[in-house]
C-alpha cells in the first residue's frame, strides 16, 4: 500500500499482461479481487483507478479490522505474498457445465480398484519390516511404471530415469524449481496454459511468449527470440498444445530439438493428456527421440482414475532425477505403499490397458457427437479442427462479440462457462470446450443452450450487449 498514490490510472489489462507476462484471465481475476477489497475502482469506458492508500473503502463483508475481534486480515508478522498464484478456477452449481477437458469419473471401474485395494490391506507380511515393505513396493512400482511408459510412449528408460509424484502439478513444480533461477528467461506458447505460466512466474522466471499457428509453436519466431536472448527453458505441450489442441508438426519437432542443442536451452515437455488419443499411432513425445538429452519430460498417469489414484511423473537423465529425489523427500516424504501396490497390480495384470481401450472408445464417440452437434447447432458461427486426442475442442467464433456477455447469457439459461476457457484478443475470439465429462443427453442440451445464448447475444439483447 502507498506505492501508487490514490487516483492513479492503471494501464489496461492487455498492456499489463504483456508487461507482467501473465495470462489475461489471471489478471482479470486479480483486478476483481482488488476491487472487492476496496483497493481499486473500475469505471466503465473510463478505466481502472487506485483508491486512497488509506483503509480500503469496500472492505469484504464479514471481516473486521479490529485485531481484538480475531480478524483474518491482521497478523503480527510479515510473510511473502504471491501476486500470480491466485486460483482462477470457478465453481458453479448450474445443471450444465463446460470445462477445459476433464474426464468423466462416472466411467471409472471403482469396483475393480476397491477389490485390489481391499486385498492389499488384508495381506499380512510380518516377516518384513515396514521400511523393507516400502522399499520393495516402491521399487516394484517403478519397474512396472517404467516398462509401461516404454511400451506406451516408446521411451527407452530405466528406473534411474524416472521420478513418480503424487500429481502432475507436483512434478511440474519440482522440475521448474530445479531448472530455474529468478530472472531466467522462459519461452512459452501463446496462448498457453495458465497453471504452468503461474508456476513459472512464481519461480521468478521472465516469460517470453511465442505465437502458435496451424503447425504448433512457431519455430521461426522461437529462433528469432533465441538469437536475441539467452533462453534457459522452453515449456512445450508438443503433442496436444494447450489450449488450441494443435500438435507440433514433425518438421518443427526436429527444429526444436536442434535449436535446444544449438542455443543450449532445456525443453520442459509437458504431455498432460497422453491417456486420451484416438488413433492407433499416437504422436510420440520429444523424449522418445534419440537426440533428446536436453528434454525433461513431465506427464500424468491415471487421469481417468478416481481422485487420489492418479500420478505425475518426470523422465530425465539419471543425475537430474537423483537431485529431484532430494527435494521430493522434503515435499513428499512418505510413500503410499498400498496405492503403489494396487497400481502395480493394475498395470501388471493389464487392467490399465483394458480400461484405457474401453474409455478411448467412449470418449471418441463423445468427441464425434460433439463435433456433429457443433456443426448442426452452430453452423456458420464457429471454426474448429477435430483433435486426434484429448477431451476438448478449440472453438473459434466467427462473429465478433464479447465472450463475457455470452457467459452471462449461458449462465441465465443454466450453462456454466468458466472464465479459464474463454480467450479473447483483438484478432481471436475462442473457447476451449471440454466434452469428456458429458454424456449424450447432457452434451446435446449444453450445445443447445450455447447456440441459443449466442443467438441472443448476436440479436443485440440490451441486457447482454
Amino acid at each position: 500500500m502507498g506505492v501508487l498514490p490514490g487516483g492513479t490510472k492503471l494501464p489496461g489489462t492487455r498492456i499489463l499482461c504483456r508487461l507482467l507476462s501473465v495470462n489475461r484471465n489471471t489478471l482479470i481475476k486479480a483486478f476483481e479481487d482488488l476491487e472487492l477489497q476496496g483497493y481499486i475502482e473500475t469505471k466503465a469506458n473510463i478505466g481502472t483507478f487506485i483508491l486512497s492508500d488509506q483503509r480500503p473503502q469496500n472492505a469484504v463483508k464479514g471481516y473486521s479490522s479490529n485485531p481484538s475481534q480475531g480478524s483474518a486480515t491482521q497478523t503480527g508478522f510479515d510473510f511473502k505474498r504471491s501476486s500470480v498464484l491466485e486460483d482462477p478456477k470457478e465453481v458453479s452449481n448450474l445443471p450444465f457445465q463446460f470445462n477445459d477437458g476433464l474426464p468423466d469419473l462416472r466411467l471409472v471401474h471403482t469396483d475393480v480398484l476397491a477389490r485390489l485395494y481391499t486385498s492389499k490391506l488384508k495381506r499380512r507380511k510380518n516377516t518384513r519390516s515396514w521400511q523393507e515393505i516400502q522399499a520393495y513396493a516402491h521399487s516394484s512400482f517403478k519397474d512396472q511404471f517404467a516398462n509401461f511408459l516404454n511400451l506406451t510412449r516408446c521411451l527407452r528408460i530405466s528406473t534411474s530415469n524416472l521420478l513418480t509424484a503424487s500429481s502432475h502439478e507436483i512434478s511440474l513444480f519440482l522440475a521448474t524449481r530445479l531448472l530455474l533461477n529468478p530472472g531466467d528467461k522462459v519461452v512459452v506458447a501463446s496462448p498457453g496454459y495458465y497453471l504452468s505460466n503461474m508456476t513459472l512466474s512464481d519461480g521468478g522466471a521472465q516469460i517470453i511468449p511465442v505465437s502458435v499457428d496451424g503447425e504448433g509453436m512457431n519455430t521461426d519466431h522461437l529462433r528469432e527470440i533465441c538469437q536475441k536472448h539467452q533462453i534457459r527453458l522452453l515449456y512445450l505441450t508438443s503433442n496436444y498444445h494447450y489450449p488450441t489442441t494443435i500438435p507440433l508438426s514433425a518438421k518443427r519437432r526436429m527444429e526444436v530439438l536442434e535449436m535446444a542443442e544449438h542455443f543450449g536451452f532445456v525443453i520442459l515437455e509437458d504431455d498432460y493428456d497422453f491417456d486420451f488419443h484416438y488413433d492407433n499411432s499416437p504422436i510420440l513425445p520429444l523424449a522418445a527421440f534419440g537426440n533428446s538429452k536436453r528434454v525433461v519430460y513431465v506427464g500424468s498417469f491415471g487421469k481417468s482414475l478416481p481422485s487420489g489414484f492418479g500420478w505425475g511423473f518426470i523422465v530425465a537423465p539419471a543425475v537430474f532425477i537423483k537431485e529431484l529425489e532430494k527435494h521430493q523427500n522434503i515435499l513428499e516424504p512418505g510413500i503410499d505403499v498400498i496405492k503403489e501396490q494396487v497400481l502395480t497390480d493394475w498395470i501388471q495384470d493389464g487392467e490399465v490397458h483394458r480400461l484405457s481401450k474401453k474409455n478411448k472408445k467412449t470418449y471418441k464417440e463423445r468427441r464425434d457427437l460433439f463435433v456433429a452437434l457443433l456443426n448442426e447447432k452452430l453452423k456458420d458461427h464457429v471454426r474448429f479442427q477435430v483433435p486426434h486426442r484429448g477431451l476438448a475442442i478449440w472453438v473459434e467464433w466467427l462473429d465478433r462479440f464479447n465472450l463475457i456477455n455470452l457467459q452471462k447469457v449461458c449462465a441465465a439459461n443454466g450453462l456454466f462457462l468458466p472464465k479459464t476457457i474463454l480467450y479473447q484478443t483483438k484478432t481471436v475470439t475462442a473457447t476451449r470446450l471440454g466434452f469428456g465429462h458429458l454424456d449424450h443427453q447432457e452434451m446435446t442440451k449444453a450445445v443447445e443452450i450455447l447456440a441459443s445464448s449466442l443467438h441472443a447475444v448476436l440479436a443485440g439483447n440490451p441486457k447482454y450487449s
